[in-house]
């Protein structure tokens, strides 16, 4: 006789929840330490700040991945404005899939929820940022409808820049 399937549920995190706060911390820990996450465990500091900061952000909010209750995935979202459509847009900020459970419809699932979460908040768009070498990330976003952002293709596509402060 086969095993049942593993039951996959997506939820919104509720920060003030232990559970939850923890496994927002384990899991973006886990991320970090994957070599697409920069390949270095989150420092004490963020560990202690992480879940209170996000909680004291307006608009964020976090959805978390479990098979048969033990999570597995993790999405940190931001919510933001687009002036251009006077609307809300949803940053998909972080976004995480265990080693070992990729490959199985989990960060579907979670990229459903997401979307369901922007369209109550009358988001216009979902945004995200990806490697350029993440391959496997990229093919999911793809097939799930995500592209690079332009206004004119003659003017080339949008880059994402950065400056640390």
């Amino acid at each position: 006789m086969m095993a049942p399937a593993p039951t996959l549920t997506v939820e919104m995190a509720d920060y003030g929840e232990a559970r939850d706060a923890g496994e927002v911390v384990r899991l973006l820990d886990a991320y970090a330490c994957d070599p697409m996450g920069g390949g270095e465990a989150l420092n004490d500091d963020v560990r202690a700040k992480l879940v209170s900061g996000l909680a004291a952000t307006p608009g964020a909010f976090s959805v978390i991945a479990r098979l048969d209750g033990e999570a597995v995935g993790l999405a940190n979202c931001m919510t933001t404005f687009s002036t251009f459509a006077a609307r809300p847009i949803v940053n998909i900020h972080d976004m995480v899939v265990l080693d070992g459970h990729r490959g199985h419809g989990i960060g579907r699932a979670m990229f459903g929820a997401i979307e369901t979460e922007a369209k109550s908040r009358d988001a216009c768009k979902v945004t995200l940022e990806v490697l350029s070498g993440n391959e496997p990330a990229k093919g999911l976003y793809a097939s799930l409808g995500y592209g690079d952002y332009q206004l004119d293709p003659a003017a080339g596509s949008a880059l994402f820049w950065q400056k640390a402060l």
